[in-house]
């Protein structure tokens, strides 16, 4: 048996949607499937405005213009982050500000925003590593008391919830990923959540290349312009009709998807509590949408000691992670090593281990089993 560290999963209807999209010969963005995906992700989870854009890392960079991101501004966010996380701000010319993250969650550490901000700061981006909400109220109110902009980065957690409001709700911009690696897939995709009403028409002129064809759509206008900066920050409605079929089938796959969870921490929990290696903590206020799961293994050689193992069994594990800030790029802006000590460390020693929802329906038990084997190996 094979267990890759990703898999796809069908639902049984993006076929059918797929060449209900092609034949329609409206392929462009903004057309039947993209406005059904919108209004699913409106009514399922409360979300302002949606925008559905070509990926996730789309979504940030296009939260970066409304935001008004300039040359020289100051961005706070994790090091722990994947590169479009910080590419989004540096294309604008701004800084990035790398702060310290939780061992529990390997979400940005809340704690330590407020010593980083300066009269330069701008915004706080922070993410949702493996579809666990950051402490999203804590950042509202620190970003409040300095009037900053917080753009969460939620490419891991559509589904997810924290003190029951879905991610995404609540810092003024959300952008979330339809990669073929998250949870729910348009193979490439992603979605712009704009929770501040006053950007919401420059929101449309923004994907549109800069121009006002959104009011000549609504009949507003007759004729459209160029009246902004802007780009092609449209989702196919061929891509939106494989991600209508996913997001559709949304509960079935998160209940599916949390017996890896289960599975996964009923085997870890008692190498935790023998001080061996650190899973995550759900926080109490989170609920997960089961995204991934990961492991801190007590050294470097033992993580790479589980991930060999598995490999032979053909049972594939991953790295997480290269922290930013000691990355080439990271020490172009004058980072080393040692300025976040914690990251730094958890980095070298995360696992991600395959999750994926078919998963759950088959091979969960080869997997956990050959998994038990490896940790008695390395620990007993």
């Amino acid at each position: 048996m094979i267990i890759p560290f990703n898999k796809v999963y069908n639902t049984g209807k993006e076929e059918e949607y797929l060449l209900e999209a092609y034949r329609s010969g409206r392929h462009c963005g903004n057309h039947t499937f993209c406005q059904k995906v919108i209004s699913l992700m409106k009514k399922k989870h409360g979300f302002n405005e949606v925008f559905l854009v070509p990926s996730g890392t789309a979504a940030l960079e296009m939260g970066a213009v409304l935001a008004g991101i300039q040359p020289g501004d100051e961005v706070i966010l994790p090091s722990y982050t994947f590169s479009s996380t910080v590419n989004a701000v540096i294309l604008f010319g701004a800084i990035p500000v790398f702060c310290e993250i939780e061992k529990e969650t390997m979400n940005i550490d809340a704690s330590k925003i407020e010593a980083l901000i300066t009269p330069k700061t701008k915004m706080i981006l922070p993410i949702d590593y493996a579809g666990v909400s950051c402490d999203i109220d804590t950042i509202m109110e620190i970003a409040g008391s300095h009037n900053l902009i917080v753009m969460q980065d939620c490419a891991q957690s559509y589904g997810s919830y924290y003190k029951g409001k879905a991610c995404g709700t609540q810092a003024h911009l959300a952008a979330f990923s339809f990669h073929e690696t998250k949870n729910f897939s348009a193979g490439e995709g992603g979605a712009l959540v704009v929770n501040k009403k006053e950007w919401i028409q420059r929101a449309h002129f923004t994907q549109e290349k800069g121009t006002d064809r959104s009011l000549v759509l609504k009949g507003v206008k007759s004729k459209y312009s160029w009246v902004d900066k802007g780009s092609s920050y449209l989702l196919s409605d061929i891509l939106a009709s494989v991600l209508y079929a996913q997001l559709s089938e949304e509960d079935k796959m998160k209940a599916i998807r949390s017996r890896i969870t289960n599975a996964y921490f009923d085997l870890f929990s008692d190498y935790q509590k023998a001080g061996k290696l650190s899973i995550f903590k759900i926080p109490d206020e989170v609920e997960i949408n089961h995204h991934a799961f990961w492991v801190i293994f007590d050294s470097i050689e033992n993580a790479e000691l589980f991930m060999a193992g598995l490999r032979e069994k053909n049972i594939y594990a991953y790295i997480g992670y290269m922290p930013l800030h000691s990355a080439p790029k990271g020490l172009e802006y004058g980072y080393k090593k040692e300025d976040l000590p914690l990251t730094e460390d958890l980095g070298n020693k995360i696992v991600r281990l395959p999750f994926y929802t078919e998963l759950g329906e088959n091979g969960l038990e080869y997997c956990v089993e050959e998994m038990r084997k490896q940790l008695k190996r390395i620990y007993e």
